[in-house]
């Protein structure tokens, strides 16, 4: 009988999904590890080809009392999304009648922060933690705040929601964004939020917050950086670099206690 030694990487690998002492099997890695990793990358692939059930969405949304509209941007498909990112920047010149006309008889101006939910990379990050991320952010949101109608964008880009909010008349922009997927997170959702949205502004213009999902950062948790940074950013008027997530320091009241947001 052959004595069995055990490894001593198995409480390590129990800890984490991160693809680590994978083994050998002479000069190549183990059938079970090789198999592991094509599902693993099959899973990523699907995640960014699959589209997103934008009615599933917005059924989902509306059971939550949240209004909705719709915009897409000037990548009219998949294949043009993924080689043109340029165009999933840009929103498409008739969806921005639409979102005018969306607004009905509410002026589009005024708004404290406009809510876009863009499929991104990974439709499946946004199908599964879009809905349960804005639930526990109402949970923290002042009553006071003035939200526009959550836009749900399709082929989009982290900065479309400049030209969505600069559009809405919005002081902030906040996008939930499905991101690139990894080998062992097809489901990772993306929080950008922008001060004084308009296009031209870049990465370092914006605050992030990434990996938001169970096995990551929870909901409740996002929901509470993601409020501290939206107060913070409308009473500084400045967000990305200027803008330090203290967010553990703090304390937030509560939504009916909140204090009015400055104008």
């Amino acid at each position: 009988m052959t004595a069995v030694t055990p490894s001593p990487w198995t409480t390590w690998r129990a800890t984490t999904p991160a693809r680590l002492a994978l083994g050998r099997a002479g000069n190549g890695m183990p059938t079970d590890e090789t198999l592991r990793f094509g599902w693993a990358h099959a899973m990523a692939r699907d995640a960014i080809h699959a589209p997103l059930d934008v009615e599933a969405l917005e059924r989902s949304l509306a059971t939550d009392g949240w209004p909705t509209l719709r915009a897409q941007s000037r990548a009219g498909d998949r294949l043009t999304y993924l080689r043109r990112p340029d165009l999933g920047r840009q929103l498409d010149a008739d969806d921005a009648n639409r979102l005018r006309a969306g607004l009905g008889d509410r002026p589009a101006e005024g708004y404290d922060a406009c809510l876009v939910v863009g499929d991104g990379l990974s439709s499946l990050a946004v199908a599964r933690h879009a809905v349960p991320l804005l639930a526990a952010l109402r949970t923290h949101l002042p009553a006071a705040l003035r939200l526009t109608p959550v836009v749900i964008a399709s082929q989009a880009r982290v900065a479309l929601a400049d030209d969505i909010g600069e559009l809405l008349g919005a002081r902030l922009s906040v996008m939930l964004i499905g991101e690139r997927p990894g080998l062992s997170s097809p489901d990772s959702l993306g929080i950008y939020l922008t001060h004084t949205p308009r296009p031209g502004r870049h990465d370092a213009e914006r605050n992030c917050i990434s990996n938001v999902r169970p096995e990551g950062l929870a909901y409740d948790t996002a929901a509470f950086k993601l409020s501290w940074l939206m107060r913070e950013a409308l009473h500084r008027g400045l967000s990305g670099i200027g803008l330090k997530d203290e967010s553990d320091h703090a304390v937030l009241p509560g939504n009916d206690a909140s204090p009015p947001l400055p104008r």
